[in-house]
């Protein structure tokens, strides 16, 4: 008698803790981001870190934690899959010579617990010096610091004198640190596994020049078209996924056809590319907001002139060929090059991308749904649906109105089930 009350008790204890540990979340709006529509008054139910039930008839438990967002409208947490998250530029010549690996490593947590409080629950890292990337990736998984679910790329991998490697500088000047810099076909391929050894979950490389940096072009090719396909070839042995940095459209189009999963940039983008990456599913990333903040700050942080020269080139040329891409259909993931302008203000983009050709809707799904497509969480993130990681946001007011609220009225995030912030 003593073993059956026991067991009982032990029954209805169980039932009550679970309950506790119960979050009912009241949304006043949701987006649903796989359907491209809003859903008023909706129950959502949150154990642990999971998505447990969700509608608008949903029982919540006598004994769950509510948290009444019946005013707000809520959304999937956010996802940017062009950051580097472990640094942010301040002064030009100090942060190449007066900053080790170490300055950046001590520094990189503030950048992801601003990125976090953002609304930007999961991010891609798309290079990072001395694996800085990873060893943050692990402390965020691990509860030691706050910050976004990240999948990163360890080094950047470029040819010599690329937009990964440093130029413009004496060849008598040396940097006691590792890099990405690899050339020919058995180089790139020792690279990809040496980033995938250390702990990356995709692989990022130079397919042409690019603008932040001195060498000559901004957009020609600075790997053959074996080299590129030797990339992609190896990570898809090892069930990794490839990013291209790519802005000229010879480069461009050379990536796509190697099979990359996306092209990051894609600022002179033809309508050779444009067909080659509606054929292949191959996802835009386009950075069309931080040109703004380049041409007004960088100069005051002593950046070249050369360089700031070149991004003049590049922007305007950037959002036409973006709008060009969205009218074409062309996949399109949210990415924004955040650590190229201060960490936290990643939402300023959806403005740009509303401007250039998406509709709001169309914004908010490429950095939810989209984004998680590309990474290849769409099973887990991107939406608030049964079974998903409990990834959620509110604002303040209608985004179909006025895109800026992400930016300006953010109130609410949660990653994992736990809330960072709730105003």
């Amino acid at each position: 008698m003593k073993k059956y009350l026991f067991l009982l008790i032990s029954f209805f204890a169980s039932d009550v803790f679970a309950q506790e540990n119960t979050i009912a979340i009241k949304a006043g709006r949701l987006f649903d981001s796989e359907k491209g529509i809003f859903l008023d008054n909706q129950i959502i139910l949150v154990k642990d870190n999971l998505i447990t039930e969700i509608g608008g008839n949903v029982k919540i438990p006598a004994n769950a934690q509510v948290i009444d967002l019946s005013k707000k409208t809520v959304l999937p947490g956010l996802i940017d899959c062009h950051t580097h998250i472990t640094f942010q530029p301040e002064n030009y010549m100090e942060d190449l010579f007066r900053k080790s690996p170490i300055d950046v490593a001590i520094t990189a947590h503030i950048y992801a617990r601003r990125t976090l409080e953002a609304g930007f629950t999961t991010c891609r890292d798309v290079g990072a010096s001395e694996y800085i990337d990873i060893a943050l990736r692990n402390a965020i998984n691990s509860g030691k610091v706050v910050g976004p679910r990240l999948y990163v790329a360890g080094f950047f991998i470029g040819a010599t004198g690329s937009h990964g490697d440093l130029t413009g500088f004496s060849p008598y000047v040396h940097f006691q640190q590792e890099s990405g810099v690899a050339d020919g076909v058995d180089g790139v391929r020792k690279m990809v596994r040496k980033n995938i050894k250390y702990g990356a979950d995709l692989i990022k490389f130079g397919a042409t020049a690019g603008v932040l940096t001195e060498e000559e072009s901004v957009g020609a090719p600075q790997y053959s078209q074996e080299e590129m396909n030797v990339i992609v070839e190896e990570a898809k042995l090892w069930g990794k996924k490839v990013a291209a940095h790519a802005h000229g459209a010879e480069g461009i189009n050379m990536a796509v056809k190697a099979g990359v999963a996306s092209i990051e940039h894609g600022s002179f983008v033809n309508d050779e590319g444009i067909r080659l990456m509606k054929e292949k599913g191959t996802y835009l990333v386009a950075d069309i907001y931080n040109d703004d903040y380049i041409l007004s700050e960088y100069s005051k942080m002593g950046v070249p002139q050369k360089i700031i020269d070149k991004e003049k080139l590049v922007g305007r040329t950037q959002r036409e060929n973006f709008q060009k891409a969205v009218k074409a259909g062309v996949k399109v993931a949210f990415g924004t090059d955040s650590g190229v302008y201060p960490h936290g203000d990643n939402a300023k983009q959806f403005f740009y991308m509303v401007k250039y050709g998406l509709t709001p809707v169309q914004a908010i799904q490429a950095a939810t749904i989209n984004a998680a497509d590309l990474i290849g969480i769409k099973d887990k993130a991107g939406s608030i649906a049964t079974g998903k990681w409990a990834d959620i946001i509110a604002i303040d007011g209608d985004p179909q109105q006025d895109i800026t609220l992400l930016e300006k009225k953010l109130t609410f995030v949660m990653k994992d089930g736990k809330v960072y912030k709730n105003q």
